[in-house]
């Protein structure tokens, strides 16, 4: 299946690859824990580092 959106955590939770295009150019392919998590273009760098923060923490409460 292919997903294509500019919900960039949505790509991560549920993306097995990611390709990342910036001006209609591929600028990263590959697995999404890789390019998401430490890609290699400094522009794609730059563009996920102000829409990615850290994975958050889902915590649940047991209160019986």
């Amino acid at each position: 299946m292919i997903v294509v959106t500019h919900e960039i955590g949505f790509a991560r939770e549920v993306a097995d690859r990611v390709v990342v295009m910036i001006d209609g150019e591929v600028r990263e392919c590959g697995p999404a824990q890789s390019v998401l998590s430490d890609p290699t273009d400094p522009r794609v760098r730059a563009f996920l580092s102000r829409f990615l923060t850290e994975t958050p923490t889902i915590t649940t409460s047991n209160s019986e």
